[in-house]
């Protein structure tokens, strides 16, 4: 779900009833994989916290808590029935196991940096935590990358619509957020297609007599 299907005025009035909890409760369902806007409402928070509305230190405590559980919930979804789900999606589109398998090697080798900076990336946000149980990341990692990351990622946002809410309008501040998100899908998606490219290029040059 996006900005276009609810209504910025609708998130605004949402944070404004429940407070702490519309941050809370968002950014963890959208972690756990709900496609509600998440990222917006703790925008909202922030900037409801720079007029005055809310603390920012309560908003960033329920921003990061937030992250976290819902993260948490994608990964243990991922870790006990993603890769079976996974599998039948692969027959669907005819993909075989063996290179669903090199894919998942492929994830693991990068599970860390995906849970830390996936959360500045549109959709890796939501499928960060996911594919960390399917790659089977050892769950001691995954907890603190997640940790890490939701720390920084919530301190930015919060930080961001506190003090740039007082000088930028909050629906011109969450395009330019949005916009940077799908910059960075845009440049990861790049980097795995031309990464997937030289792998390929290269075991295509050691089946060569």
């Amino acid at each position: 779900m996006s900005i276009e299907l609810v209504s910025l005025e609708t998130i605004q009035e949402i944070a404004r009833q429940y407070g702490y909890w519309a941050v809370f409760v968002g950014i963890m369902l959208e972690n756990a994989g709900v496609p509600i806007p998440g990222e917006t409402i703790t925008l909202v928070g922030g900037f409801l916290a720079g007029s005055g509305e809310l603390d920012y230190w309560v908003v960033l405590g329920c921003a990061i808590a937030g992250a976290v559980i819902g993260d948490n919930f994608g990964y243990w979804l991922g870790f006990y029935g993603g890769w079976s789900l996974l599998i039948r999606i692969g027959q669907i589109f005819r993909i075989d196991d063996e290179r669903l398998l090199e894919l998942r090697e492929q994830f693991s080798q990068n599970a860390a940096k995906a849970v830390f900076f996936g959360r500045f990336v549109a959709l890796l946000r939501i499928f960060a935590g996911p594919l960390a149980g399917i790659a089977g990341m050892p769950y001691s990692k995954f907890i603190l990358c997640n940790l890490a990351g939701a720390s920084i990622w919530a301190s930015v946002m919060v930080s961001l619509a506190y003090f740039a809410g007082r000088l930028v309008a909050l629906e011109q501040l969450i395009t330019w957020v949005a916009q940077f998100a799908f910059v960075a899908l845009a440049i990861v998606v790049a980097w795995v297609g031309f990464s997937y490219w030289l792998e390929h290029r290269r075991y295509s040059n050691q089946l060569k007599p």
